[in-house]
């Protein structure tokens, strides 16, 4: 590429760029389509011929979805997304993949002024309420994929759906597709706001359990329905929730809050479990509660989930 054509390119870029920032999400699969021999390329380097290049470049799709606003040069987009593909490749090659949560997205400096942190927000904003309109097969693993720090493997992710790992690769892909055709001008809620509220309720729920009021709390604010699941298939009521709760507590395990996620119909809160001193062993080092809720906004549907496969912990928290 002769420099004159170097220069347009770049300029080019960064008005696409801009145009992405500000919503457009047509912009942004233009830049994805300029870009994506080279981004292939990086894949390629470093994974080698296979699907996971394909996953990968996916993957490294929704996350400039997803972050477009930290980007500081427009015209340096190309080396940006390169960028994003290489660490998700190096990261799928470490056997896990680490997807930011959106509500902690690096934001840009304020010096970029008040105009562009709204912008970012927006998009933020606009993102969530995309994946709401997703299916609920849909939207769940692209939530735990994207969104979560710890259930973001094929296998957990199969785990979590009750569905095989081919599965979960097609409905990712399905997403991520309908992601792409969505547009940023539909009314949107406040994503930050929805998360810090449900960090609290995360931890009001503790402690009630701790305070032996976890049964009188699911009564008030969950859904009378609330149901266990393993994977799609109910295997408990509410009485099992509490049973489950109570006996962990008694056998000295504690959980505290790492990270929420937190939609219109879909919560997900991710604990640090932690043993009693003098039997480190007892339980698994995280579980991940799944929560999908109802049309007042209550948990109705239940998944515990270990991120890491461990063989312990035999009431609250199922394999």
């Amino acid at each position: 590429m002769s420099p004159n054509a170097a220069d347009t390119a770049r300029l080019e870029d960064a008005v696409l760029t801009r145009a992405a920032q500000a919503g457009d999400v047509t912009a942004l699969g233009q830049l994805l389509e300029r870009h994506r021999a080279g981004m292939r390329a990086v894949a390629l380097s470093i994974l080698g011929p296979g699907p996971d290049v394909d996953d990968v470049l996916q993957d490294a799709a929704v996350t400039a979805l997803r972050r477009v606003g930290d980007v500081r040069d427009p015209a340096a987009i190309g080396a940006w997304l390169r960028m994003i593909v290489r660490n998700g490749a190096r990261s799928l090659l470490r056997g896990s993949v680490a997807f930011r949560p959106i509500d902690d997205l690096h934001l840009p400096s304020t010096d970029a002024g008040p105009e562009r942190l709204l912008e970012h927000h927006a998009m933020r904003d606009w993102v969530w309420e995309a994946v709401e309109e997703l299916s609920p097969a849909l939207r769940l693993p692209l939530v735990l994929r994207h969104f979560s720090t710890g259930v973001t493997s094929y296998e957990r992710i199969a785990d979590a759906c009750g569905v095989p790992v081919g599965t979960v690769r097609s409905r990712l892909s399905q997403g991520r597709a309908k992601l792409a055709t969505a547009t940023a001008d539909a009314p949107h809620g406040d994503t930050a706001r929805r998360t810090r509220a449900s960090r609290v309720e995360a931890r009001e729920t503790l402690a009630a359990a701790e305070s032996g009021r976890f049964g009188a709390l699911l009564t008030e604010r969950w859904s009378p329905e609330i149901a266990l699941l393993r994977g799609n298939e109910p295997v408990g009521d509410r009485s099992l929730l509490v049973r489950g709760m109570d006996g962990d507590l008694d056998a000295g395990v504690r959980q505290r809050l790492a990270h929420a996620v937190a939609g219109r119909s879909l919560v997900v809160w991710e604990m640090d479990l932690l043993a009693p001193a003098d039997d480190p062993d007892h339980c698994p080092p995280s579980v991940a509660w799944l929560m999908t809720l109802d049309d007042a906004g209550r948990p109705h549907r239940l998944r515990l989930l270990h991120p890491r496969p461990v063989q312990a912990l035999q009431s609250l928290t199922p394999m």
